[in-house]
């Protein structure tokens, strides 16, 4: 099979490798569709940090005798390798799973866990089932594309009696609009980036506020009768930003974090026990809300399918990779065959 290897700053290649084969619970899935995330980060650097690529879309191909899917079955990938076993896992938080497993050691390969690759091996209750009137494009989007954002709505109860603040418009920032607006809720977003701030007033953004160009915090507050916003999602990553939409939430309000980096000094006294604002770290969503948010894809499909705004043949994928560092896009799809 066909798999993506880094080799030097923004170089890579196409390798052959052997096809994985099915063992005990775990399931071959041929990839159909792959959604690229934050993985140009280390093709610009040059260095990766193994496996390439969390995310996907595919068929069943190969089951051994315990499976929980079958030769077939259209699934979604689920990212990591967790144990199943744990409490954390049990209730449907695997992905904050302490025990993961040592992928190597149970499958004898140094491969097969990559997503920028024709095929993967995965433990089959982390392969959810495609209903059938939702597109491999479509369904792909539930892992980075859509959830992260849905976690923290489902956590904060984000309702249409919302005004919902969204930093950071990149394709997480662009699935929190669809799912926001999915549950009638008002978005508000925070965006530097002409492309994407046009592309989240497509899917339903009420406002588009730029910090560049305008007061953020004055804007924000003469949007809600001075009285900041109930909601609050930071999927930019960026410390300034993340301790605008603190100061931007109202009191009793409820903050969620989603960007990957970022060092904010938070207040305790005035953020957490005078404003009584509530904080929320989130990484990804309960597998048990699996069947809801696909829903909010089928509901929400014209959204998705202008969200996806780019997408090439794994041979391109350094085509895929530079378009990427210019920001132009929204979530980027890889096709393997």
């Amino acid at each position: 099979m066909k798999r993506v290897v880094i080799v030097d700053r923004r170089k890579c290649e196409i390798v052959n490798v052997p096809t994985p084969h099915a063992k005990d619970d775990w399931a071959v899935v041929k990839i159909i569709i792959a959604p690229m995330c934050t993985e140009y980060k280390q093709y610009e650097s040059g260095i990766a940090k193994l496996p390439l690529g969390h995310e996907a879309a595919g068929e069943v191909v190969e089951v051994a005798r315990k499976s929980k899917v079958k030769v077939g079955d259209r699934v979604i990938v689920m990212p990591q390798y967790p144990c199943g076993e744990c409490s954390l896992c049990l209730s449907g938080e695997y992905i904050h799973c302490e025990n993961n497993i040592d992928f190597a050691k149970f499958t004898g390969y140094s491969y097969g866990n990559d997503t920028f690759a024709q095929y993967i091996i995965k433990p089959s209750w982390l392969l959810p089932i495609i209903p059938d009137d939702i597109s491999y494009e479509n369904a792909s989007m539930i892992c980075c594309g859509l959830g992260p954002t849905f976690g923290a709505m489902e956590r904060m109860h984000v309702d249409d009696f919302n005004t919902v603040l969204i930093s950071g418009m990149g394709p997480v920032g662009l699935g929190g609009v669809i799912n926001a607006v999915n549950r009638n809720a008002r978005v508000i977003a925070v965006s530097r980036n002409e492309f994407r701030s046009k592309l989240a007033k497509e899917i339903g953004a009420q406002a588009i506020i730029n910090p560049d160009n305008t007061d953020v915090f004055g804007k924000i507050l003469e949007l809600t009768e001075g009285k900041g916003v109930d909601v609050s999602i930071d999927c930019s990553g960026d410390a300034t930003v993340q301790r605008l939409i603190i100061n931007a939430t109202r009191r009793n309000g409820k903050v969620a974090f989603c960007g990957e980096s970022g060092e904010i000094n938070l207040l305790v006294s005035i953020d957490l026990i005078r404003k009584g604002l509530t904080l929320y770290g989130i990484w990804h969503y309960n597998l048990n809300g699996v069947t809801k948010l696909l829903e909010t894809v089928n509901y929400s499909k014209e959204k998705l399918d202008k969200m996806i705004t780019h997408k090439f043949l794994l041979d391109e994928i350094s085509k895929a990779w530079e378009l990427q560092l210019t920001r132009q896009c929204g979530k980027v799809i890889l096709y393997p065959w």
